[in-house]
């Protein structure tokens, strides 16, 4: 039913106000501004509300004196006159506070502590310090509530935007919830039965406005919602065993924290262009990042992370690349193992980048590695099988200078100048002699890699001598030649003459 002029047989509806702007401190109702008459809490057609309670639950919350006072986790939001929803069995220290019951803030720094009374603007309760063990503290959501409905004619309506940063809710005049509005929504209400003070409501959404519920539902990875803005965020993640990263990982920062282990990366046509993620090798192993197969980081197969090593990992849709690959002065070599048959092989940027460099595989020809043209010191190991012709591998920078040829099962240390390369083994200007230990017949000083008990040693005062397989076979002292036991000189001793 509508009310109506028996004047006009029109539709009789309150007095019309405009718009409000309206700030909740506690739960309302509204009244209507009926004839005109003054109202302190008029509803208006258009209302822009903002609720000053989250309706969040209080976390780590103690209490840290005899009246009421209390900490807890800081929180977005407290004032004074916030109710205080407390539930759960208390089995914590602290007494004074009881679950089921109603609290009112009546002092706080607005964040971190705040005092709480059983009535609203009334004195502290009793309590005694202690923890919150089983209890839950929850402030309380506040609401607005319409008219009396069966004071108004069918028809009348009210369009509430929420301009805060919490949810409130829109309820009858009987308490009953019509809408919730988040922030940043607006909602439409209008009266279709006026039987009883509750009345029927209906209601249709309006497009949401910007607010930091909007900043929190568009945020993805490496995003996060700080009040209504969108800020960067990378998570921190810990591991200790092997783990291949996934696209849910985009934008996250990952810390080894174990010995030696490996960094697996999905597909890169899975991840796509413009994924990345952030590592740091915080363990005490060498960390290894291995690509999908067939793909490659740095134009490598693998790259390798020493302890305190870092970087981020980007994604092209097709490769990966680090920027900003941070090494560890404590670990700073570090090592490429690379396979090679025969031909040429040029080291890629990242592959030369490694000081320590050990080849391997069986050749089938010689081997030719070409080095950048950079000023750089290499420790080379040739640990291949060199054939049955011995091939050996040759080292240069490509721009016609010296090169440098390293036999299988042997080292060298080679000085790059950009140009040439050069043994780094040689003897230093003015050495003019060389010392050796004394060795043993079984041990000769200066002996052969291949049969180490065959060489020439120091026997004794003045004497030198020479061993065969561990055995001395003959030495020379300040007196002559002397031939230890019998035998036979085949084909005789010619020369000289013989005592």
């Amino acid at each position: 039913m509508s009310f109506t002029s028996p004047f006009t047989g029109q539709v009789i509806q309150p007095t019309d106000v405009s718009f409000r702007a309206i700030t909740l401190e506690a739960d309302s109702t509204l009244s209507w501004p009926i004839n005109g008459s003054a109202t302190d809490n008029a509803a208006a057609r258009i209302m822009d509300v903002e609720s000053l309670s989250s309706g969040l639950t209080l976390s780590g919350v103690i209490v840290t004196g005899t009246n009421g006072q209390c900490s807890c986790t800081a929180t977005p939001s407290l004032f004074v006159g916030q109710a205080v929803v407390v539930t759960g069995t208390n089995s914590g220290t602290a007494t004074g506070i009881t679950p089921g019951n109603t609290y009112y803030i009546i002092a706080t720094n607005g964040t971190t502590t705040f005092t709480l009374s059983a009535s609203l603007g009334g004195a502290a309760v009793a309590t005694t310090a202690g923890t919150t063990t089983g209890m839950t503290f929850a402030l309380d959501a506040f609401s607005i509530a319409m008219p009396p409905a069966n004071q108004a004619s069918v028809g009348i309506d009210a369009l509430f935007r929420n301009t805060g940063s919490y949810s409130f809710t829109v309820t009858d005049y009987d308490n009953s919830p019509i809408v919730t509005i988040a922030p940043g929504e607006a909602k439409y209400i209008y009266l279709t039965d006026n039987a009883d003070t509750a009345g029927t409501w209906d209601l249709i959404a309006f497009g949401v406005g910007t607010s930091n519920v909007d900043a929190a539902t568009l945020a993805g990875y490496g995003l996060k919602a700080i009040g209504s803005t969108l800020n960067a965020a990378h998570n921190v993640s810990t591991f200790s065993s092997s783990y291949t990263a996934l696209t849910s990982d985009r934008a996250t920062s990952y810390v080894w924290t174990g010995g030696s282990g490996t960094l697996s990366l999905t597909s890169a046509i899975t991840l796509g262009n413009d994924w990345f993620m952030l590592v740091r090798n915080g363990g005490t192993g060498t960390l290894t990042i291995v690509p999908d197969a067939g793909i490659q980081i740095n134009g490598a197969s693998t790259i390798a992370l020493q302890p305190a090593d870092s970087c981020v990992i980007c994604c092209s849709g097709a490769a990966f690349y680090t920027v900003g690959l941070g090494r560890s002065t404590q670990f700073n070599f570090t090592q490429l193992t690379k396979a090679v048959v025969s031909g040429s092989y040029t080291l890629s940027s990242s592959e030369a980048a490694n000081t320590i460099q050990k080849y391997t595989g069986t050749l089938t020809g010689n081997v030719t590695v070409v080095l950048p043209q950079t000023v750089q010191i290499y420790y080379i190991t040739n640990q291949t099988n060199g054939g049955g012709p011995g091939y050996q591998i040759t080292f240069t920078t490509g721009a016609g200078g010296a090169t440098a040829t390293v036999p299988a099962g042997q080292q060298v240390i080679l000085l790059c100048d950009s140009v040439n390369l050069l043994n780094a083994s040689t003897i230093a200007a003015g050495a003019v002699n060389v010392s050796l230990v004394d060795g043993t017949a079984g041990a000769p000083s200066l002996n052969f890699a291949s049969e180490t008990s065959t060489g020439i040693y120091r026997p004794g005062s003045g004497e030198f001598g020479i061993a065969i397989l561990g055995v001395k076979l003959f030495g020379l002292t300040s007196t002559g030649l002397t031939i230890p036991g019998t035998g036979t000189f085949t084909g005789g001793v010619q020369g000289g003459t013989f005592p």
